[in-house]
């Protein structure tokens, strides 16, 4: 293939335009926003994850507190109307007298009983409540956090992408003048030699697999063409000659 020196001199400039946008879009996958954010996401669902088992626990605890509350009422009014009817003196038989005594006595020990446990419920159910308070700062601290990184990334991002639209413009406008088949060329090559299809040869050194020429092979390139677009025997990239090349 031939193609003008200045034509294959653009390659390069292409070349350094790809670079940058291969650059630009590595910068981009790895900003050190990404693995911020997605930390704090796995934080942040863990959170709520025990903020939601706190807000039922404290529910659960709640209609506890007042299931046992209702037990207490019960055992404290049937014990003012035992107590009623033993102060009324409607009761007279000794015997029913003692057996509603007895009863009185144990509705007081069940009321006891059942106002301890109101207590324990209680103060279960404030122990929930703090930690529903603990967590929901904790949720809206983490929260704050994500939004700040994300603002963080999107600014980035932002940024680079509009120097990635800058610099693909600029490659448009160096590759409409190059010809077609040359490009052709060299796009192939840059898929298949990891980004990087065309390459100046400095002082004998081929810079795209940083080898040297032999003595051989420089003398091919020195009898070469300036037209022709030579390759270079290790690496098969196009290699570019330039008044730095050492021949």
């Amino acid at each position: 293939m031939n193609a003008a020196p200045a034509d294959q001199i653009r390659l390069l400039e292409v070349q350094a335009l790809d670079v940058r946008l291969a650059q630009l879009s590595h910068k981009r996958t790895s900003l050190p926003e990404h693995a911020e954010i997605e930390q704090l996401g796995n934080d942040l669902a863990q959170l709520r994850d025990l903020l939601v088992a706190s807000t039922t626990e404290e529910s659960d605890t709640s209609r506890e507190q007042t299931k046992a509350e209702q037990d207490v009422d019960q055992v404290r009014q049937r014990a003012v109307r035992d107590q009623q009817r033993l102060d009324s003196g409607a009761v007279s038989s000794p015997k029913d007298l003692e057996s509603l005594q007895r009863e009185i006595a144990s509705l007081a020990k069940r009321q006891g009983d059942l106002e301890d446990v109101v207590l324990e419920i209680m103060e279960r159910r404030e122990a929930a409540q703090e930690r529903v308070a603990e967590l929901t700062e904790r949720v809206s601290a983490v929260q704050a956090k994500v939004d700040a990184a994300t603002a963080r990334r999107d600014a980035a991002t932002a940024e680079l992408d509009a120097e990635a639209a800058t610099v693909t413009k600029d490659r448009q406008v160096v590759a409409e003048v190059i010809p077609a088949d040359l490009m052709k060329l060299y796009d192939k090559l840059r898929a298949q030699q990891g980004g990087v299809g065309a390459a100046r040869l400095y002082q004998r050194r081929c810079e795209g697999c940083r080898l040297e020429l032999n003595m051989a092979e420089v003398g091919e390139v020195r009898a070469a063409s300036p037209d022709t677009v030579l390759r270079c025997e290790n690496c098969h990239r196009i290699l570019v000659r330039t008044s730095e090349s050492g021949l």
